[in-house]
């Protein structure tokens, strides 16, 4: 997403490079993911002030439509359905239309990783010539497609997922704060980490994903000025193999946690299943993004040492946009699926984060009432 830039945060502490002291305590991280880390030793800040109720408000588009009548079409970015992250997230939005709004259509298609703009073009150009409406692009890698496909179809209404740069009217941004909740997987890392030592892999080095990034940072800053912070990615912008590869995600994440970084965070796509099984293997814990990775079928093999995820609820948006299509009041949709809305957070299956849950509410609702200002930019 290319959202408008927050400002970044006034706190205490600032990221120490060297002198981290190994916290020996009396136990080690272990594959089991262990929740019995809430008073870490890397932890220099205060306990914020306990949330207050209704911190959040719904992002529904509000009351139950018939939308069997719509023909959806869903164009998946690199990894397509079962890529236990961001397009699975998808995915679930058009299944839950299915079961709750009377939806009977929906085609699917993916991207490859190899793919020339001109294969993403001819797949909205071919939904579109097949009646489908509306159409969703998942993914900013097709901005250009449908900036280029959109105005030749005025009556079909498109969606595309974190891209706002397209001034069309047929066309709808689903945009995300994912620096918010990457923000609280910062916290979660730091509350967890026996050694004041993280990491964090990015799939590709892009605007979107460097959002991820700067959360994750600053977040971890917020909590402790000790504490320090591994940072690396797949692949450079314009190759998109680095959502797509869990190989190089594997040897990645075991080079951080050889340099001695205990939580690893990843925002990789697919490739996240190589940072999990790096984290097993080297008896580290890892937070999974966009969907509740502990509860995905292909990643189950880690799911033990998998503390939270940072939710990224691309299943909403979509969901509600069908849904707002369908009542014919696309205005109803928030115009950033934020904290605020539900639209980011943080997951809590499996209990791991559940002795830290007030600590990493408390920041939720100071980001929600605007206290801090979590930035979209990396801050090194």
């Amino acid at each position: 997403m290319r959202g408008t830039a927050l400002a970044a945060v006034t706190m205490a502490g600032v990221l120490t490079l060297a002198g981290c002291a190994k916290d020996t305590g009396n136990s080690s991280n272990n594959a089991s993911g262990s929740t019995g880390n809430s008073g870490s030793s890397c932890v220099t800040a205060p306990k914020p002030p306990a949330a207050p109720e209704l911190a959040t408000s719904s992002s529904a588009a509000g009351g139950k439509v018939d939308a069997s009548k719509l023909k959806i079409g869903l164009a998946f970015d690199v990894g397509g359905r079962g890529d236990a992250s961001f397009n699975d997230a998808a995915a679930a939005g058009t299944d839950k239309a299915k079961a709750d709004l009377g939806v009977t259509q929906v085609s699917e298609s993916t991207a490859s990783a190899s793919e020339a703009e001109s294969a993403k073009q001819q797949r909205l150009e071919q939904m579109a010539a097949d009646g489908l409406n509306p159409i969703i692009a998942v993914g900013f890698a097709y901005a250009p497609s449908v900036a280029a496909v959109a105005p030749k179809h005025p009556g079909t209404k498109f969606a595309i997922v974190d891209d706002d740069s397209i001034n069309q009217p047929n066309v709808t941004p689903l945009v995300f704060a994912e620096e918010q909740g990457s923000f609280l997987a910062g916290v979660a890392a730091v509350y967890k980490s026996k050694s004041c030592h993280i990491g964090f892999v990015g799939g590709v080095n892009t605007p979107l994903i460097q959002k991820f990034e700067a959360g994750y940072i600053q977040g971890a800053k917020a909590v402790s000025d000790k504490v320090k912070i591994e940072d690396e990615y797949l692949s450079p912008a314009g190759d998109f193999s680095g959502f797509q590869d869990p190989a190089k995600g594997n040897v990645k994440a075991a080079a951080e946690i050889a340099k001695g970084a205990d939580v690893v965070y990843h925002a990789a796509g697919a490739s996240g299943k190589g940072v999990f099984d790096a984290a097993k293997a080297g008896k580290a814990l890892a937070i999974g993004v966009d969907s509740d990775q502990y509860n995905q079928k292909t990643v189950a093999a880690d799911k033990d040492i998998i503390i939270t995820s940072m939710i990224k609820r691309v299943d909403v948006a979509v969901f509600n946009y069908i849904q707002a299509v369908a009542k014919g009041d696309l205005s109803v949709l928030p115009k950033r699926f934020d904290l605020k809305v539900d639209g980011v957070g943080y997951a809590t299956s499996g209990g791991k984060v559940d002795d830290i849950k007030d600590v990493l509410d408390g920041y939720k609702a100071q980001i929600i009432d605007g206290t801090i200002k979590v930035s979209d930019k990396p801050s090194k």
